[in-house]
């Protein structure tokens, strides 16, 4: 059995990462082939540094993930201590369960809703049928993107351990300097965590973009258009450095997991309940 699920386990990571693998070896393909491999180069990544259309959409890329994940990050904080300090079960499950909405509403869904909402608010409020834009598309990620670190940051609220809390309030911290004291400290992983996953999500996403970014242009906007013609291998060596940077980004979230999850087995019995349970 133990041979037979290494090979199960093999295959599903040949299948999840394989084209992957193919991405980024054919960006340093000589020729625009992407079925003969004609020699290293670092062709592409030089014109695609030289491309300035594709450097504008890149830097709108980054900026409106950056942005929405920083936005999401600190309002997914706020809710997820507003759950957390929640008394009523009934109550608490019943927040979380319209928390969990966006999570598995389908994006077709959520991109033509916010699209019509957007339309709406801008013909009755400001007389504009074009307002869609940069501040719609970021709304729109933030929507998306807050659900995802209340996932995130809720489980470090819960393992938090009461007793330090109670004995900073004791000793006389206001409620705001005990949360800054003793909770904040131990959801930073979870914090991090949350705003990587904002991020790439944000990176990620085509459909609810598509439906709210009216003329502001974004990577995954730009693919779709491309796609219309022979993709250039300019675009296997910008995903390419994409995915090599998420990579990099879950290695360093996954060590500080660990790493976190070592010093707090150290430091204390597991299995204690947060204090508002």
């Amino acid at each position: 059995m133990k041979t037979l699920g290494k090979v199960f386990m093999g295959i599903v990571y040949a299948v999840l990462y394989a084209p992957l693998i193919v991405m980024v070896v054919f960006s340093f393909n000589a020729a625009r082939s992407t079925t003969h491999f004609s020699g290293f180069s670092l062709r592409w990544y030089s014109e695609l540094l030289g491309d300035f259309d594709m450097r504008d959409v890149l830097a709108n890329t980054l900026f409106i993930s950056v942005c929405a994940a920083v936005v999401a990050t600190v309002l997914g904080v706020i809710a997820a201590y507003g759950i957390f300090r929640i008394r009523s079960k009934r109550l608490r499950n019943a927040v979380n369960t319209v928390t969990n909405i966006p999570l598995t509403n389908p994006d077709i869904i959520t991109g033509v809703s916010l699209m019509m909402l957007f339309t709406f608010f801008g013909s009755l409020l400001f007389h504009r049928s074009e307002i869609l834009g940069f501040w719609t598309l970021l709304i729109a990620h933030v929507t998306f993107d807050t659900p995802y670190v209340i996932l995130n940051v809720l489980p470090r609220l819960y393992g938090s351990d009461p007793t330090l809390y109670e004995a900073a309030m004791d000793l006389g911290c206001t409620r705001t300097k005990a949360f800054w004291k003793i909770i904040f400290p131990g959801i930073v992983p979870g914090i991090v965590s949350g705003f990587i996953m904002a991020f790439t999500l944000s990176l990620d996403d085509f459909i609810i973009s598509y439906y709210t970014n009216g003329h502001y242009n974004i990577l995954a906007t730009k693919l779709y258009t491309a796609v219309k013609k022979p993709v250039s291998p300019e675009y296997y060596a910008l995903y390419s450095l994409i995915f090599l940077t998420i990579m990099i980004l879950m290695t360093v979230v996954n060590v500080i997991q660990f790493r976190a999850e070592r010093k707090k087995d150290g430091g204390r019995p597991t299995g204690q309940k947060g204090f508002a349970k």
